[in-house]
């Protein structure tokens, strides 16, 4: 159809310039200026047929006899008869920044002369933006009224053309939209009008008011993300950061430099930019952003004593030593598999598998890029500024560090919660400090764990030393008593939230062993609580707080509760590719599954909802309460005899 539509514009325009005065022979040359662009689409040109070299002024006449048989059609609009363009401007900002894709031309499109001036555009914007054709365009209610109410303030003026020529800003934005894959981000997803093939006021307001909400559907994915988040996970409460649209025209509207004024709505995060600039590299095929180019093949399974040729390449990536070119699996190389199986969390059991080489060789080369992305992703759902002393909890690298004034302080190793009670992800205020403290089993666990054992044995609270109480709300909670059984351990440091987790202490310290350590219930446990309760009191208290053997002291004594007076924000996050200061990228298990779920988001029907948040299921959650509070109403406060059964159980 484009195709068709660009033929006979251009054999109309032809016919129509025979026939418009006899002395057109003389302002041919103003003429041919004028003439439209080649339709593009996204900015690529259309070729459909090899064009004839350009006849000379004098044959050119000549030849337009032939032309007069065709059908005849109107005159071209007295726009196109004015004189030729001045001088093209100066280059701009958008025309000198390379694109993302070697097709568009930039320049070619942006720097034509438009076929309305800025009155009649303006008309034809006062009937778009007033009427119910905006909502095919801004389809978010908040936009919508944002388009409009900006609109209507500068009299429909529009934004992105001035002068019958689209402006810096706009060649800016234009820019940074085809060039969304910079930002993990696709074009395809922020539709730029072709302004080098539009003609007339009415499409010419269209297209102002087209860029403008592709513009603000960018800001907005660059400030929050491409998908809810809860998309991804229902575990998740980051806040709502979204911007005020209204504020964005405002500044669109005043700024002298779109691009920097879009690119500031990304995180400004130092890891957020390393992650953006190591996607470049990995974009331009650069070799030293693979972290593994060399991978083991795949293959049977090598048991302890056999020759197979793998072996080398298996003795390289452990670093074990051995004769040249033998190929027998042999004892040294038996102890690094072995050893390398229980950090991973597999069965020790010395058989390389396909598993264990999975483990061994990391994820695909040809993988990096998306889960880059999808990282880039998750770095929008946390708020823009992280404050001056935060905690981050990394759930897939199993690490913790405390940022204090934009430098890292101190950090420790973490255990998380398992695939089946997942770690959730949250931004919240650590409130407390509590050094002996009591556990107040989540309602997780309540439901999970402890009522179904309930129904066939109603002593079970009786053994395990918990009290149910009730709480001023009226709910009843399990609890329980300090002592050296406490699911909690000694220390406990307290973020409230809706997920009821924290993190603490534990007697387990030999997980801390393993590389992968995901054995929780969602909450976090600290290879170093005594350390971390220092670092933390000295931070968020004013005058003498205890050091780690102060706190130490303390243990088996009664419950002590500090108070944090500056509260530091907590983050739990999942990072499962990130660079460290030196520069190199890391790439950790997608232990949930959340990169893999955004890519299925991104390449499937969801894609179109992807950044509108599900509906919530309260009478799920309602229902899941009242039978809770049913349940333990019924069960009596008892003391305890041996409590540890169970939580060796259910905190392996």
């Amino acid at each position: 159809m484009r195709q068709n539509r660009f033929d006979r514009l251009l054999a109309g325009t032809i016919l129509a310039a025979t026939v418009a005065t006899p002395a057109f022979a003389i302002a041919a040359p103003r003429f041919e200026s004028a003439l439209p662009e080649p339709p593009s689409i996204n900015g690529r040109v259309i070729v459909h047929r090899r064009q004839p070299a350009p006849l000379p002024p004098d044959t050119r006449a000549q030849a337009q006899p032939r032309e007069r048989e065709a059908a005849p059609v109107p005159p071209p609009p007295a726009r196109h008869e004015i004189a030729a363009p001045a001088a093209a401007e100066p280059e701009q900002k958008a025309e000198s920044k390379p694109t993302s894709d070697p097709g568009i031309d930039i320049r070619g499109t942006l720097d034509k002369l438009l076929s309305a001036n800025d009155t009649q555009i303006a008309d034809k914007l006062k009937q778009l933006a007033t009427s119910k054709q905006l909502g095919r365009h801004a389809e978010r209610p908040a936009e919508r009224r944002a388009v409009e109410t900006f609109y209507a303030v500068r009299n429909f003026a529009p934004l992105w053309i001035h002068d019958g020529r689209l402006t810096a800003q706009a060649k800016d934005a234009i820019t940074q939209l085809k060039n969304a894959a910079d930002d993990g981000l696709d074009a395809s997803d922020y539709p730029v009008p072709e302004f080098g093939t539009i003609n007339g006021a009415a499409a010419l307001a269209d297209g102002d008011v087209r860029l403008t909400v592709s513009v603000l559907t960018y800001v907005r994915h660059l400030a929050v993300g491409r998908i809810a988040p809860t998309r991804v996970s229902a575990q998740v409460e980051y806040g709502d950061h979204t911007p005020d649209p209204d504020t964005v025209l405002k500044q669109l509207a005043s700024t002298r430099d779109a691009d920097a004024t879009i690119e500031s709505y990304n995180p400004p995060d130092k890891s957020f930019r390393a992650l953006k600039a190591k996607l470049a590299d990995l974009r331009r095929g650069n070799a030293s952003a693979d972290p593994e180019p060399a991978r083991i093949p795949d293959g049977a399974v090598i048991r302890p004593g056999r020759k197979d040729a793998r072996v080398p390449a298996l003795r390289e990536k452990l670093h074990v030593r051995g004769r040249e070119g033998d190929l027998v699996y042999d004892k040294a190389l038996y102890n690094a598999i072995r050893a390398l199986q229980y950090r991973k969390g597999l069965k020790p059991s010395g058989l390389i598998d396909n598993h264990t080489i999975a483990a061994i060789n990391g994820p695909k080369p040809g993988d990096i890029v998306a889960r880059v992305r999808a990282n880039m992703e998750r770095w929008r759902w946390l708020p823009r500024e992280l404050g001056p002393t935060y905690v981050m909890v990394n759930i897939p690298d199993y690490t913790l560090k405390v940022v204090h004034d934009g430098r890292q302080v101190w950090a420790t190793k973490i255990v998380a919660g398992k695939p089946q009670t997942p770690t959730p992800l949250l931004a919240a205020r650590m409130q407390h400090v509590i050094v002996n403290p009591s556990w107040y089993v989540p309602q997780s666990i309540i439901q999970n764990e402890l009522l179904p054992m309930y129904a066939s044995d109603p002593q079970i609270f009786d053994r395990m030393g918990l009290e149910v109480k009730q709480g001023p709300d009226g709910h009843i909670n399990v609890v329980q008593p300090p002592g050296a059984a406490n699911a909690l351990g000694r220390i406990k440091f307290a973020f409230p939230n809706k997920f009821q987790v924290y993190l603490h202490d534990t007697p387990e310290k030999k997980l801390f062993a393993y590389d992968k350590r995901a054995f929780s219930h969602g909450c976090m446990r600290v290879e170093d609580p005594t350390k971390f309760g220092e670092v933390m009191l000295s931070l968020a208290m004013s005058g003498p707080t205890p050091d780690e053997r102060q706190i130490a002291r303390m243990f088996g004594q009664d419950e002590k509760t500090y108070n944090l007076q500056k509260q530091p924000m907590v983050y739990l996050t999942y990072q499962t590719v990130f660079v460290d200061d030196a520069g190199k990228m890391h790439v950790d298990e997608d232990l949930y599954g959340f990169d893999a779920r955004i890519h299925s988001i991104m390449h499937s029907d969801e894609r179109r909802v992807a950044d509108v948040a599900p509906p919530p299921d309260p009478k799920r959650d309602a229902a899941t309460d009242k039978a809770n509070q049913d349940i333990l109403r019924r069960v009596e406060r008892r003391e305890a005899e041996n409590p540890f059964a169970f939580f060796d159980k259910i905190f392996r």
